[in-house]
């Protein structure tokens, strides 16, 4: 049982890593260039129309007709495994998790309620790259849908990047912000990576990729070479791997299983909606999450909920580029930070890099320590600073 992808993005690249680190990178880039007012360009925004609108116009009524009417629907659409699995080599790994996981469905229901914010949205994403729906479940498996969730090895968020393979696909981390707690670019990582770690390796085995996303690719090409010098094919069905991961594709398609037919195992599965509920709003000037919220119309918990990557209070815009704000209160946030602000308005202190700067001098000249200055702006190395940079002198 395979899946291979459709996809060759890895022409003219050396490496894995280098070819993600370079996508994430123009990724990332590309969001940190959104104009004032803008909402972010995937963003969904719906809106009602009147009567004798232009012809081809998508209303909100026939989104609602075109659109599957919940997540789990759309998401049992697009599953690939589950025929596969059934009476081949694997089935007795993945019924042995069926039975696990069925014997708890008050443990299933509780993950899958705390996949309500992000369900729609990952799935959107690995239907864009023609991937097997169950990948959307990953998080399951890996953090029990927690984004906060960190593992003894350094683990972190959603997809459980360890700290130098994030670093190597880009996500930033800092006092301020943690792009492995950031649920749209961890999974916007992840699915790169696994889907160039299946070419690069795997002749596009999508099954074999998630092996070496859980023990690392090194690890599956020496069980595979082992498995084919004993006659078999080595795919991930073939290999001696070690136990974390011969379980890692079977609790996958247990709980794909169990989805696609709650009823049959008594799991009644949360309402969530089949479209994203959350907004990408660019961060255009300076303001604490309290203040987002109240210009959101939204309690602060839930804006600080949605924004998990986030690791102080304040929103600058040099350290963080977007918040992630409820639906509906995404076009009340963007008018408010088009507004100017009221004259008299407080400003926060700020220093502008010079050439020549260094964050001693800078923090002497204004009489701060130097501690303070670092932390305050999410600055893990003092000699990285830029000119032109703008750094605020004070923790609020």
């Amino acid at each position: 049982m395979t899946y291979h992808t459709t996809r060759r993005r890895l022409l003219g690249f050396a490496s894995t890593i280098a070819m993600t680190g370079a996508l994430l990178a123009g990724a990332y880039s590309k969001a940190s260039t959104l104009p004032a007012g803008r909402l972010a360009a995937d963003t969904p925004v719906f809106t009602s129309g009147a009567r004798g609108a232009p012809a081809g116009t998508r209303h909100f009524w026939d989104q609602l007709a075109l659109e599957p009417a919940d997540a789990w629907t759309r998401l049992r659409d697009t599953f690939r495994w589950q025929e596969q699995w059934q009476g081949g080599p694997g089935q007795a790994r993945v019924q042995h998790w069926i039975d696990a996981y069925s014997a708890e469905p008050h443990n299933i229901v509780e993950i899958t309620e705390r996949a309500r914010p992000w369900l729609a949205w990952i799935l959107d994403r690995v239907e864009r790259r023609n991937l097997p729906g169950e990948i959307a479940l990953i998080p399951f498996v890996e953090s029990a849908f927690d984004p906060e969730a960190r593992s003894r090895f350094g683990a972190a968020g959603l997809w459980q990047i360890m700290p130098r393979t994030g670093d190597a696909l880009g996500l930033r981390r800092d006092g301020a912000w943690d792009g492995r707690l950031d649920v749209v670019r961890s999974t916007q990582a992840a699915l790169d990576y696994i889907e160039l770690q299946a070419e690069q390796w795997y002749e596009g085995d999508i099954e074999l990729s998630l092996a070496a996303y859980n023990a690392g690719a090194g690890t599956v090409n020496r069980a595979r070479r082992q498995a084919r010098a004993q006659g078999r094919e080595g795919d991930y069905w073939d290999l001696a791997l070690p136990d974390e991961t011969m379980h890692y594709v079977p609790k996958l398609l247990a709980i794909a299983a169990i989805v696609a037919d709650p009823e049959r195992y008594g799991v009644e599965l949360p309402d969530i909606d089949s479209q994203p509920t959350f907004a990408r709003v660019p961060v255009t000037r300076t303001l604490g999450l309290e203040e987002a919220a109240r210009l959101a119309g939204v309690p602060t918990g839930e804006l600080a909920a949605l924004n998990p990557g986030l690791r102080t209070r304040t929103v600058r815009p040099h350290q963080v580029r977007e918040l992630l704000v409820p639906a509906a209160g995404a076009d009340r946030l963007v008018a408010a930070l088009d507004r100017p602000r009221p004259a008299g308005s407080r400003q926060e202190a700020v220093h502008v890099v010079q050439r020549g700067d260094t964050l001693s001098a800078i923090a002497s000249r204004h009489a701060v320590a130097v501690a303070d200055l670092a932390r305050w702006n999410g600055i893990d190395r003092p000699d990285a600073l830029q000119p032109g940079q703008q750094l605020t002198l004070s923790g609020r």
